[in-house]
């Protein structure tokens, strides 16, 4: 197909197009990103870079039209706590610097009847505003939140003509994925989330710690497979790994490699996340085998 294709022009052949807009799917969208920066961090997502998922937002070649996420600023701790102002500032300046609108929302502070203070810097109307209003620019939008209050929202843009992806970590809601055309677990994207006790790992190579799923478990046999994602690409939809465009590897496991809480249950579940080191098989030639596997997170959990 030519790379450059103008609206409404036949396509001849025979094969299936899938169009946006006029355009086949992922290829030169207009992207539009918002990011739920507090549900991210009080749901596994802290530590979440920026530069990583900025790179998987234009993984399909897109241009990336809209970057905008949503961060809680305590301007009266800021006061007190040179500290926390400093590195909030400081944190924000660095995702500025990759290319990010922040919007900051002012942390506010409650008492009830009986005294207690709660704190909240809610932005789920500051972002669902936004994406309502530059969705007419946009053509495909990547959510990255797991607050069921996005489910309309989701819905609204998917009656615009976008196609709508989600990124969530934990306590994702159950309805806004089945919205949603493509759910991404944060865990699972490479580097999108850092090993905290591997400073210089090295995703996918041998030696490196991941994070996957189990694909295939023989109980019986003692052994089965997991799988990971080794790198960002357009291809996340080919998930086997036996096809060479896919950017999935698959990984044999022993049982005896296994954490006493990975259950058999557990591991036929696919919410399970599963981190784990991989190393070279001495069986196999380009094969991998894991060690130490052990639950990351269960998203729903």
């Amino acid at each position: 197909m030519p790379p450059h294709q103008s609206r409404g022009t036949p396509v001849v052949g025979v094969f299936i197009v899938l169009s946006v807009r006029g355009k086949s799917l992922g290829q030169g969208l207009r992207v539009g990103v918002f990011v739920d920066a507090e549900n991210v961090r009080y749901n596994g997502g802290y530590q979440m870079r920026y530069d990583v998922l900025r790179r998987f937002a234009a993984r399909e070649g897109g241009t990336l039209q809209r970057l905008n996420t949503y961060q809680a600023f305590d301007v009266d701790r800021a006061k007190d706590d040179m500290e926390y102002n400093k590195k909030s500032r400081s944190y924000q300046q660095m995702v500025r610097d990759f290319g990010w609108k922040i919007t900051v929302k002012p942390v506010r502070r409650y008492t009830d009847e009986a005294g207690n203070v709660t704190t909240k810097a809610n932005a789920d109307l500051d972002m669902a505003v936004d994406a309502m209003l530059q969705v007419g620019k946009l053509e495909q939008v990547l959510l990255v939140t797991g607050d069921g209050d996005f489910v309309q929202v989701a819905t609204a843009l998917q009656n615009k003509g976008c196609r709508v992806e989600l990124i969530g970590f934990r306590n994702v809601s159950r309805q806004l994925q089945q919205t949603v055309d493509t759910f991404y677990s944060g865990f699972l994207i490479p580097d999108l989330l850092p090993v905290s006790y591997e400073p210089r790992n090295e995703w996918g190579a041998p030696g490196s710690c991941v994070r996957g799923v189990c694909t295939k478990w023989f109980s019986d046999k003692g052994y089965g497979f997991l799988r990971f994602i080794k790198n960002i690409s357009p291809n996340l939809w080919i998930t086997d790994p036996r096809d060479e465009t896919s950017p999935y590897v698959s990984v044999f496991c022993h049982a005896n490699e296994l954490a006493d809480e990975v259950t058999e249950e557990l591991l036929m579940n696919r919410e399970t996340i599963l981190e784990f080191y991989v190393r070279d098989s001495e069986q196999k030639d380009n094969g991998l085998v894991a060690n130490n596997v052990r639950l990351a997170f269960n998203v729903n959990r």
